[in-house]
């Protein structure tokens, strides 16, 4: 989970710099992936509670 969260971070990072330079064509592709690193830090912290 740890590894996914950072690749996903990762991916967000570069298609943040492709959209500050014009490159990035699929703008939904940001809120996809932010959508998916709050729900594996939410299962984190569930698991975390527990």
């Amino acid at each position: 989970m740890l590894d996914q969260e950072k690749q996903l971070k990762e991916e967000l990072f570069n298609l943040r710099f492709q959209l500050a330079t014009g490159q990035l064509e699929n703008t939904a592709r940001i809120k996809e992936v932010r959508k998916s690193i709050a729900r594996i830090k939410t299962v984190l912290h569930e698991q975390a509670d527990k």
